[in-house]
C-alpha cells in the first residue's frame, strides 16, 4: 500500500501553463488519495505548486531541503513537516527512506539526477517501489526515446525499461501504482552485465 510519494519537479513553472496545472491536479489527486507528498521543501516553481495543492485539500506535504538551498529554494515553511538536512545525498536518501514510491514531473537537470539515481537504485536491488513518470503534454517523450534506444543498443533491458511507469494523468498514475506488485528474487540475474 503506498502511503507517501516523493515527488520531482522542477523549481522553476516552465514556459506553458500546462505544467503547473498538473501539478495542482497531482496535489489534489495525493489529498483525494490519502497519500503524503514527499519532496525537495521549496515554495518556489512547480514543487511549491504540489505542496500548496495537497496541504489547501488537507493532504500531508513533507519536505526535504539541503541547508544550502533554504534560500535559493525558498523554503516552504508551511508544510505538515520540513527536514532540514546537510547535503543533497543526505536529501535524496531522506527523501527514499520516506516514501513508497517516486514520480517525476517535468523539471531540469536536478529532477533528471534525481530519477535516474532513484531508478538505478530499483535496477541494482536496493528497493522494490515503483519509480514513474508523469508525462504531461509528451513532456517525457524524447527521454523515453532515448530509453529505448539504450535497450536496443545493448545497455539496458527491456524488462528494466518496462519497470518504469508512465502516465498522462495524475489519477491514472496514483491508481495505477497502488495495483503494482513489487518483483521479487533479484530481477535482473539474467543479465548481470547491464547497468
Amino acid at each position: 500500500m503506498i502511503k507517501a510519494i516523493c515527488v520531482y519537479c522542477g523549481s522553476a513553472l516552465g514556459a506553458r501553463a500546462v505544467y503547473a496545472e498538473a501539478a495542482t491536479a497531482f496535489g489534489r489527486a495525493l489529498a483525494e488519495a490519502d497519500i503524503s507528498l514527499v519532496y525537495g521543501g521549496g515554495r518556489v516553481g512547480l514543487m511549491g505548486m504540489i505542496a500548496d495543492e495537497v496541504l489547501a485539500n488537507g493532504g500531508r506535504a513533507v519536505g526535504v531541503i539541503p541547508e544550502l538551498l533554504i534560500a535559493r529554494e525558498v523554503a516552504h515553511t508551511d508544510l505538515t513537516e520540513l527536514h532540514v538536512v546537510p547535503d543533497m545525498h543526505d536529501r535524496k536518501k531522506k527523501m527514499a527512506d520516506l516514501s513508497d514510491a517516486f514520480v517525476a514531473m517535468p523539471g531540469g537537470v536536478g529532477t533528471f539526477e534525481e530519477l535516474f539515481e532513484i531508478y538505478t537504485w530499483a535496477k541494482l536491488g536496493y528497493h522494490d517501489k515503483p519509480v514513474a513518470l508523469l508525462n504531461v503534454e509528451g513532456y517525457y517523450d524524447p527521454l523515453l526515446a532515448l530509453l529505448r534506444h539504450t535497450v536496443d543498443e545493448g545497455f539496458m533491458s527491456p524488462r528494466q525499461l518496462e519497470t518504469l511507469q508512465v502516465a498522462t494523468q495524475p489519477a491514472e498514475l496514483i491508481a495505477h501504482m497502488q495495483r503494482l506488485i513489487p518483483f521479487s528474487g533479484d530481477r535482473w540475474a539474467h543479465r548481470r552485465d547491464r547497468v
